[in-house]
């Protein structure tokens, strides 16, 4: 099964209009406030560092080069055609591989495996964004690509980031300008409960390893000058039996 076309339009259009200049899509933060800070807490959790490490929803492509100087391997996919092409154009010195690849089609993502070997996975707001029947076939990939050796980051928007968005929406200035593709697109962000987040997992017989909180870091700020950080939460997960007993 693959996701739906509504939803592949809607990326699809997103990442077409999107403009290539650093930090022109809202949650596109420099790695410095992003991607470095989660390999602070990724890394401990990691069995095998030299897996390829697969950039799991990688937009276009800004933590897939810096994770790209920091792994031997790396691959960022994305379901947008158009965000991987702009991936591509983003990184002229090939310093990680891009392809596209729909994480709900369980056959694309084990050929992927089967090519990869076991990896490591990095994914950064990816499961609040998709459809409540796809989130499990999402981490349903990721176990897939995990092997028996692969650990997964998974960074996701927290359930009060749902009223924290709103309020900016409901800004009498509008909302902020790099906030209105989102929603322009018919992208709803904070869609998953934080109770049901690690249950996903569960569900897909891996073991959460390590959780947290952290802001997401965005691009843009409020009228008056201060950075917007979306609350959030992160966790670590392995296949089962990795958990320390």
């Amino acid at each position: 099964m693959s996701v739906t076309s509504r939803y592949l339009n809607a990326w699809e259009g997103f990442w077409r209009d999107a403009p290539e200049a650093p930090g022109s899509v809202i949650w596109d933060a420099e790695p410095a406030f992003s991607a470095e800070h989660h390999l602070t807490l990724f890394r401990p959790h990691l069995a095998d560092p030299a897996l390829p490490l697969v950039d799991l929803g990688c937009g276009n492509g800004t933590q897939t080069r810096f994770l790209a100087e920091r792994f031997p391997v790396v691959l960022g996919v994305d379901l947008s055609a158009a965000a991987v092409d702009l991936a591509r154009r983003c990184d002229p010195a090939g310093r990680a591989e891009f392809t596209r690849l729909d994480a709900t089609d369980a056959e694309a993502v084990r050929a992927l495996w089967h090519r990869l070997g076991d990896a490591n996975v990095y994914v950064r707001g990816v499961i609040h964004q998709s459809e409540p029947a796809d989130r499990p076939r999402v981490v349903e990939a990721i176990r897939i690509l995990l092997g028996a050796r692969g650990r997964a980051f998974v960074f996701e928007l927290s359930e009060a980031a749902k009223g924290v968005l709103g309020e900016l929406v409901r800004d009498p200035a509008g909302p902020p300008p790099k906030l209105r593709p989102v929603f322009s697109h018919g992208l709803a962000p904070a869609e998953v409960a934080d109770a049901a987040f690690p249950g996903l997992f569960h569900a897909a017989g891996l073991d959460v390893l390590a959780t947290g909180e952290l802001p997401l870091a965005t691009t843009e700020s409020t009228p008056d000058g201060e950075p917007i950080e979306l609350p959030a939460h992160w966790l670590v997960a392995g296949p089962g039996g990795s958990a320390p007993h």
